[in-house]
């Protein structure tokens, strides 16, 4: 059903028992205080009559299986606020009680009223229903929000999880190429080491030869 529908719908059937209460209070009414009632009447018939019109236009601009039975329940909507605004007359006309009296003594009016009653109390129903409705779906949609605030904050940890991996890879691979240089610089420092050790060895083994030379030249001479 269009939530622009619902919106109208619930605000008519508040209207309409609203209408139907001041009815019955102004039925027992007199002088200034009635009109002053009817006036309020009158202008509550005003509204939903504009909320008729309103639930009409959205309703012939919905689908085809959605307007079928909106246009059905809009016909129920425009019998209810007919029998107002009869019951309205009634109320308006001289001697409205003696009046309304003789019209269910002889035409069963109050198997209408009966009726119509029934039907102010299905709308009732309707709007409670509806009320329900509408919480049940701001508490879905609180859940929602709670839900997607939820997930972003774990998306936040996550991204922040994901940075601090990146940050250790990046040490890691830093730590490797320091330990490759060093390795680089222990095997060329025992390359020149080795290289010294046989300088030393060379000079040694001179200085030795030179020594036994000169000693047998001393000693043959």
């Amino acid at each position: 059903m269009s939530k622009v529908f619902e919106g109208y719908e619930r605000q008519y059937c508040e209207i309409s028992a609203s209408l139907s209460r001041n009815c019955t209070a102004a039925s027992a009414l007199d002088g200034e205080k009635k009109k002053q009632k009817l006036s309020e009447i009158q202008s509550g018939v005003g509204e939903a009559e504009s909320l008729i019109r309103k639930m009409d236009l959205e309703a012939r601009s919905l689908q085809p299986s959605v307007k079928a039975g909106l246009l059905a329940k809009l016909r129920e909507y425009k019998s209810d606020l007919n029998n107002l605004k009869s019951e309205l007359k009634r109320i308006s006309a001289p001697n409205a009680k003696q009046a309304t009296r003789e019209e269910l003594l002889e035409s069963g009016m109050a198997e209408t009223l009966a009726m119509s009653t029934d039907k102010r109390g299905r709308l009732l129903m309707s709007t409670e229903r509806l009320n329900q409705s509408t919480d049940r779906i701001k508490e879905s949609q609180r859940t929602v929000f709670e839900t997607e605030e939820l997930g972003v904050s774990i998306l936040q940890d996550l991204h922040q999880q994901r940075e601090s991996l990146l940050h250790a890879h990046t040490t890691l691979h830093g730590v490797d190429d320091n330990v490759g240089k060093s390795k680089k610089i222990l095997a060329a420092m025992s390359k020149r080491m080795d290289r010294n050790k046989w300088i030393i060895g060379g000079i040694i083994a001179s200085l030795v030869l030179a020594i036994l030379f000169i000693l047998y030249f001393k000693l043959t001479h």
